[in-house]
């Protein structure tokens, strides 16, 4: 079996290149862990080499994680071999990516792809399933490309379309606005857009540095550090993921912009769960 497991020095390396060998070794220790390597490394070793749909599961049950789906009538028949662009609110940055995963996955028989951060990539059991994006680094070039690439493939896509996991503004934690690449895509590949909430939340100190960080302007999202140390923490709980009906790729015309359509979905998935 090849060593999947995941070295911290050598993500630096990739990242950072030759000023990887700056960042002080305390530093260093530190982020191994808030990113709980060892935990991280512990998993994957006793998974082995396994991959897809059946790692994400087998993760689920290494967290204790418990889904709950309604609205399970709502998927679109797995046989009529039409594709689909699923969005979801991002509370959590770890658990929601990985039940929709499985309980996506499961349905369509592992035909799904996420387009997530690429640091994602260097956990081998989920990358198989990942369309890595990064805007900022030396792919960023490739983005479009690998965009459209993925909506133009045989596969549902998974999107998260703030991009960034759920922060709280004004006492209310919710989404970023949404982007609108979910929207100008599935128009172009003709997918139908089915709605997704997940239900949970972050703890107090995560959404207190995600706005310091705002105020402070800082550009890197240290926030993100965070999140593996998140996910740890929403262990042995339960979550209910609630499936709205599919919006025909056709509603989405000249009427409103992609932007207006964008926010007119992420509406529709807040007011999903059953109050």
């Amino acid at each position: 079996m090849g060593d999947y497991t995941v070295h911290l020095e050598r993500v630096l390396r990739e990242k950072a290149g030759k000023k990887a060998r700056y960042i002080p070794r305390p530093l260093v220790s530190w982020l191994k862990k808030i990113i709980h390597q060892d935990e991280i490394n512990g998993i994957i070793e006793r998974r082995g080499e396994k991959q897809g749909v059946v790692w994400i599961e087998e993760c689920l049950q290494e967290l204790d994680v418990t889904i709950r789906v309604e609205g399970a009538e709502h998927l679109p028949d797995a046989s009529d071999g039409r594709f689909c662009t699923f969005v979801s609110n991002h509370p959590l940055g770890g658990q929601d990516g990985l039940a929709l995963g499985a309980v996506l996955g499961r349905r369509y028989d592992g035909k799904v792809k996420y387009l997530v951060n690429d640091l994602l990539m260097n956990l081998h059991g989920l990358a198989p399933l990942c369309i890595p994006i990064n805007k900022t680094g030396k792919q960023s070039r490739d983005f479009p490309r690998m965009v459209r690439e993925g909506f133009a493939g045989d596969n549902h896509i998974i999107m998260f379309p703030a991009g960034l996991c759920s922060r709280r503004t004004n006492g209310v934690i919710q989404d970023l606005p949404w982007q609108k690449t979910f929207i100008t895509k599935s128009i172009e590949t003709k997918r139908d857009v089915v709605p997704i909430h997940f239900s949970g939340r972050n703890s107090d100190r995560f959404y207190r540095l995600a706005n310091i960080c705002k105020r402070l302007g800082l550009k890197f999202n240290v926030a993100m550090l965070f999140l593996v140390d998140e996910m740890f923490k929403n262990a042995h709980k339960t979550f209910t993921v609630t499936i709205g009906e599919p919006i025909p790729w056709q509603t989405f015309d000249k009427s409103r912009t992609p932007q207006e359509w964008a926010a007119y979905v992420r509406e529709i998935v807040y007011s999903l769960p059953k109050k």
